[in-house]
C-alpha cells in the first residue's frame, strides 16, 4: 500500500492510535489523529505528537470537509466500526482499516493469532515462549500491549510474530492471515457493543477469513460454537479438549496432557508440572502446545518451557498470604465467564473463598455465578457501578454479603470476613473504568492495598512481641 502524500485519519489516541499515526508519518503519509475527548484529557504520547510536527492533531467531531478529503481511515480498537465519522468516509470512498490490518501489510515472516473471551493473554505469551525457546526468531503483540505495527521493523522473513486479537481489532481486517489461528473459547463478552451473541462470535471468526489449506486453525472441542466453526474452514482443524479423548488433536486424560494424530499418540506432560492454576489453564496450554506443533517447536523444549512458566500478572497472580489468609489477583477477570473459572480453579476449597466482585457490568447476567458462589464461597464482597445489579442476582447464593466504598476497603472487609486457610480472590466479572485506567491499574491497586494490611499485621505482630 502506497502511503506517501495519502491523506489518512487515525481514529482514536490510544496506543493504536498513536502508533498507527507514526508509522504512517514516517512513510510520507498527511497524517490526521482525531479523538472525541478534549485535549486534556488525551495520553502524553499522543500529544508528543504536535511537537514533532508530523501528525495533525484533532480533539472533538470530524468535520465533514475533513472526512471528504480523507483516503485511509485507521480506526483504533476501542472505537466502533459503525460510528457515523468511519461509515462518512466510507460512503466519501475511503478504505477503513484498523491497526492490525495496517501492520499486516507490511509485517514480514509469519503469524500466530489468537483470540476467545478469555485466556488470550496467558496463552499469547506461552506461545512466543514456546517458539523462543524452540529457538525460532519470535516477537509477541497486539491486544497483548505492543501495538502490532510497533513490531513491524523489527519483523523478519524467517520469523514468527505472536499476536493477541480482542474482537474489536478482528472487526477492521480486510486482508490479515495467520499462520495458525487459535480461539479458545466464546462466551457472551462486550454486549454493551455488539447488539447480539451471534454479532460478538461473527467478530471472532473473521481471524479465518483469508486462511488457506496450508494454514492451521486450532479450536477448544468442549466450546459448541467454536467446535462448530470447524465446518467449512479451509485450514487444517486441530482441536484441543480437557472433557474428553479426541481421535485426533490434543486432550487431557488423567493427568497427562496427550497429543494423538493418525500415526500414534505422545504424552507431552503431565498437568502436575504446571505451575498455572485451573482446568482453564490446562486449555490454554493444550491450545498453546497445538500452536506450537504447529510452528515447528519441539515437544520436549515445550515441556520445559511449560514447567517454568508462571501465571501472567493479574490472572490468578497469588499476591500474598497474611495471617492464613491466602490473596489472589485476577483482576483479568473482567467478564462472567471469567470470573466462573477463576472459582473453579479453587475446587479444594468449599466454602472458604471471600470474593470481591464489581465494576462497569457488561450486560450480561451474573447467574452462571450463583452455583459456584453457593459452595465456594464464604462471603461476597461488591464494588463499583453495577455493586447493586450483582447483590440483587446472587443474595440468594450468598452466604454473606457486604457493600465496600472502593478497592481499599474491599480488601480490608474481605479480610475480616475470611478466616485462616481461606483465599481472598479479586475476580470482578466487570470491566474498570468506574474506578480505575485499566484492569492493569485495578490489579495493581489490590495488589498495593494486600501489602497495606501485610504491613499493618507484621506492625501489630512487632508490637505484641515489645509488650511480651
Amino acid at each position: 500500500m502506497e502511503l506517501d502524500g495519502k491523506k489518512v485519519l487515525v481514529i482514536g489516541a490510544g496506543r493504536s492510535g498513536v502508533a498507527s499515526a507514526r508509522f504512517l508519518a514516517a512513510r510520507g503519509a498527511l497524517v490526521v489523529l482525531n479523538d472525541r475527548k478534549e485535549f486534556i484529557d488525551w495520553p502524553n504520547d499522543a500529544l508528543a505528537l504536535k511537537g514533532e510536527g508530523v501528525v495533525k492533531l484533532l480533539a472533538g467531531d470530524v468535520p465533514s470537509w475533513l472526512l471528504d478529503q480523507i483516503e485511509l481511515v485507521v480506526v483504533s480498537p476501542g472505537v466502533p466500526s459503525k460510528s457515523i465519522p468511519i461509515r462518512y468516509a466510507e460512503r466519501a470512498g475511503a478504505e477503513v482499516i484498523g491497526e492490525i490490518e495496517l501492520a499486516w501489510r507490511y509485517l514480514r515472516g509469519r503469524v500466530v493469532g489468537i483470540t476467545g473471551t478469555n485466556g488470550k493473554t496467558t496463552t499469547t505469551t506461552l506461545i512466543g515462549e514456546l517458539l523462543k525457546d524452540a529457538g525460532l526468531p519470535t516477537q509477541v503483540g497486539g491486544n497483548i500491549g505492543t501495538p502490532l505495527v510497533s513490531l513491524v521493523e523489527s519483523s523478519r522473513e524467517d520469523g514468527w510474530t505472536v499476536v493477541e486479537l480482542s474482537s474489536y481489532q478482528l472487526e477492521t481486517v480486510k486482508e490479515f492471515r495467520p499462520t495458525v489461528a487459535v480461539v479458545l473459547n466464546l462466551m457472551p463478552d462486550h454486549m454493551d457493543r455488539y447488539e447480539t451473541f451471534e454479532d460478538y462470535g461473527a467478530a471472532k471468526h473473521r481471524i479465518f477469513r483469508n486462511q488457506t489449506k496450508a494454514d492451521v486453525a486450532v479450536l477448544n472441542a468442549d466450546d459448541p460454537v467454536v467446535s462448530s466453526w470447524a465446518q467449512g474452514l479451509e485450514a487444517h482443524v486441530t482441536r484441543f479438549s480437557t472433557a474428553r479423548e479426541l481421535d485426533e488433536g490434543l486432550f487431557l486424560r488423567g493427568r497427562d496432557l496427550v497429543a494423538r494424530t493418525w500415526s500414534g499418540e505422545r504424552v507431552l506432560m503431565s498437568r502436575d508440572e504446571m505451575q498455572l492454576k485451573g482446568v482453564h489453564n490446562v486449555q490454554n496450554v493444550l491450545a498453546a502446545l497445538a500452536a506450537g506443533l504447529a510452528c515447528g517447536a519441539g515437544p520436549d523444549s515445550m515441556r520445559e518451557t511449560i514447567k517454568r512458566f508462571a501465571p501472567v500478572e493479574h490472572r490468578l497472580e497469588r499476591v500474598a498470604e497474611v495471617g492464613g489468609v491466602t490473596f489472589y489477583n485476577d483482576s483479568k477477570a473482567t467478564n462472567v465467564d471469567a470470573a466462573v473459572k477463576a472459582l473453579e480453579a479453587f475446587a479444594d476449597e468449599p466454602g472458604k473463598v471471600v470474593l470481591i466482585l464489581g465494576g462497569r457490568g457488561k450486560n450480561a447476567p451474573y447467574a452462571p455465578l450463583a452455583p459456584l458462589i453457593e459452595k465456594k464461597a464464604r462471603a461476597l464482597v461488591t464494588l463499583g457501578e453495577d455493586a447493586e445489579r450483582i447483590e440483587a442476582e446472587l443474595k440468594t447464593s450468598a452466604p454473606a454479603l457486604v457493600r465496600a466504598d472502593d478497592m481499599a476497603d474491599a480488601v480490608h472487609k474481605a479480610y475480616a470476613a475470611a478466616e485462616p486457610g481461606d483465599v481472598v480472590l479479586l475476580a470482578p466479572a466487570c470491566a474498570s473504568f468506574d474506578m480505575f485506567q485499566s484492569f492493569e491499574h485495578r490489579g495493581r491497586v489490590f495488589k498495593e492495598e494486600v501489602k497495606k494490611v501485610m504491613n499493618a499485621e507484621c506492625g501489630m505482630m512487632n508490637e505484641e512481641a515489645h509488650a511480651s
